[in-house]
Parts: C-alpha cells; structure tokens; sequence
C-alpha cells in the first residue's frame, strides 16, 4: 500500500482525537455537569489513539477481510469496556478508582 495513504490515516487518527477531546470541552464551557479534569483528557486521548493506532496496525498487517472485522470489533470492544469502566465502574475495579 501506499506510503501517504498510511500516513492520511494517522493523521486522520490524531485529528478525529482532538475532535472528540473537543466535544466535552466546549460541554464544559456551558454546562457543569461535564467537569472533566486534565487527566480525563489525557486518559480519553490514550484510550483513542492507542484504539485508533491498533486498528491501523490490523489493517496493515491482517490480511483476510474476515480476520481484520474480528480485530477491530475487539480492539473497539475492549476501548468500550475500558471507557465505560473508567466513567462508571460498572465492574467495580480499582481501576475506575472504586
């Protein structure tokens, strides 16, 4: 595959970050009911580039069509279940801060 075409695709992983990052920073803006802190922001912006950088890498190296649907549907999985871990603690770990 092309080199540029991978690299759009990083860059399109880091811009679509910052464009998610942005979306519960201007809700702070208008309402208190989104109080991120700066180490929320960090650990969303690790949780979507470390997902986005993962599907990147399944798509450069799996090669059946099949095997890279199962791929990304874990590796998106696996940030939902981290996500909704570190928002709620759903499962009760220390690692949501329960």
């Amino acid at each position: 595959m092309n080199m540029t075409i991978q690299n759009l695709r990083v860059a399109g992983i880091f811009v679509v970050t910052a464009f998610l990052l942005l979306i519960p920073y201007v809700a702070m803006q208008f309402t208190s009911e989104v109080n991120w802190k700066p180490m929320d922001f960090l650990a969303a912006g690790v949780l979507l580039v470390g997902a986005g950088i993962a599907c990147e890498l399944v798509l450069r190296f799996v090669k059946g069509l099949g095997a890279r649907i199962a791929t990304i549907a874990i590796v998106i999985l696996l940030l939902l279940l981290v996500w909704v871990e570190l928002a709620v603690g759903i499962f009760g770990t220390p690692f949501a801060g329960s």
